[in-house]
């Protein structure tokens, strides 16, 4: 019998156009050179995003990889982005996911261009943007409208992760005001690493290469690879 490839795929941010030294992009080289299948999409109009638009994209490079087992590592908005999708009525089938700088929803729903991503609905429903890249500044305003409680209640990264799940934050985010534990223990199910100094973790903060990162995408466990 016949066992299918793995398959990985890898979401970007707000505002995020994959540029080459972004550790993500490194990650996709790394896998592909290895001979493994990799999407990396640029996800649509990466600075006014479209919910609807993202979760298609998401939908369609998700179907790309086959029926083998698949790897899911997000970064930033697009954590949200598949906490949605994974909310809703047709979650995706996922073995193993990493989501990486998970913003707070509360910061999200006071920001013009994404607050459609933490914003109800629900049963169909995507996620949030990434803040990476590009015009990450000083952070966001503080001042935010209350995101739905439902699509962030703990328990649906396990939905599609039937595997190792991590969610990883620096201990300084300007996303992340009150830190990865208080924003989303209780929120979410998976492993939590706290990264000092990490920021954003993009490569204005070191995160170019990020060799942790790679090994668990190879395999290792989050508590092994990542610490």
């Amino acid at each position: 019998m016949t066992t299918s490839a793995p398959g990985f795929l890898l979401l970007h941010g707000w505002q995020n156009r994959r540029p080459a030294d972004h550790w993500q992009h490194l990650l996709a080289d790394e896998l592909r050179g290895r001979g493994l299948a990799v999407r990396y999409p640029q996800l649509p109009s990466p600075d006014e995003p479209d919910l609807a638009a993202w979760e298609a994209a998401v939908r369609s490079e998700h179907a790309a990889l086959g029926p083998g087992p698949v790897t899911v590592v997000c970064h930033s908005l697009s954590t949200l982005l598949w906490l949605r999708i994974q909310a809703g009525a047709r979650p995706l089938a996922a073995d193993r996911v990493a989501l990486v700088s998970p913003p707070s929803p509360e910061l999200i729903a006071g920001q013009d261009a994404v607050h459609a991503f933490v914003d109800g609905g629900g049963k169909d429903g995507v996620g949030v943007g990434d803040v990476d890249g590009v015009g990450d500044g000083d952070g966001p305003d503080a001042d935010a409208g209350a995101p739905d409680a439902l699509l962030f209640d703990g328990r649906l990264l396990a939905t599609g992760a039937v595997g190792d799940s991590v969610v990883v934050a620096g201990d300084d985010d300007p996303w992340l005001p009150l830190g990865l534990g208080d924003t989303w223990r209780g929120r979410l199910d998976g492993r939590q690493v706290v990264v000092r100094g990490g920021g954003h973790l993009t490569p204005d903060s070191g995160f170019g290469a990020w060799p942790a990162m790679t090994a668990w995408a190879l395999g290792q466990r989050g508590e092994v690879a990542l610490g």
